[in-house]
């Protein structure tokens, strides 16, 4: 699965003829840390945070029909919950959206995240590897308008792929930050980035 592609912060892609729109959200802000839980639900500032984006996309999708997904994670399924319930869709839960799987015990993952981040994907085992492949496989089966609710490194993994990058980390998506994704008519990717955040990941 191959693709060449480009990002732009700035709009410019939307003047695209796109064959499919795609809408990438990363999880509001979870109430436990990445190295602190297994499976954190969202902070009171992560649901704050899953409305404003809820409001955000109902106007981005203009009245048009949606695909909405999630992870299974219950930070991504929480901060599904309001589009949901505003546009009385049903959610599909995929597997193949959620989080990198670490390979660490718990009160070890913060310190492998990081090391993860500043390494490559030509360095890393075929587990990893599968994950990635069926990352790209449900990003590739994906429909127009579909709007998927995920983690921070799907999202990385996505843009790297589109752009033939073999860092494991491009960006740095904000809790519940849209990343809209476009697909032109040569069957290349081009992405509209979300806010990003400086630094720590949660």
């Amino acid at each position: 699965m191959s693709q060449s592609g480009s990002h732009d912060t700035q709009g410019g892609t939307t003047r695209l003829q796109a064959r499919r729109r795609v809408y990438l959200i990363r999880h509001g802000e979870a109430a436990a840390s990445w190295g602190e839980a297994a499976d954190p639900g969202l902070s009171d500032q992560g649901h704050d945070q899953a409305r404003d984006s809820c409001g955000q996309l109902a106007a981005r999708l203009d009245g048009n029909a949606a695909t909405l997904i999630s992870s299974p994670m219950r930070r991504a399924r929480e901060t599904a919950a309001p589009l949901t319930e505003r546009l009385g869709a049903p959610l599909k839960v995929d597997e193949r959206f959620r989080e990198i799987p670490s390979p660490v015990a718990l009160d070890h993952r913060q310190d492998w995240l990081r090391a993860f981040m500043r390494a490559s994907w030509s360095e890393q085992g075929a587990a990893l590897h599968r994950w990635r492949d069926e990352v790209l496989g449900a990003f590739a089966a994906l429909e127009d308008h579909s709007v998927v609710f995920t983690h921070f490194l799907v999202l990385n993994t996505i843009l790297g792929w589109a752009e033939d990058r073999d860092e494991t980390l491009l960006f740095w998506p904000a809790n519940a930050s849209i990343t809209m994704a476009l697909e032109a008519s040569d069957g290349s990717w081009q992405f509209e980035l979300g806010v990003q955040m400086r630094s720590r990941v949660n």
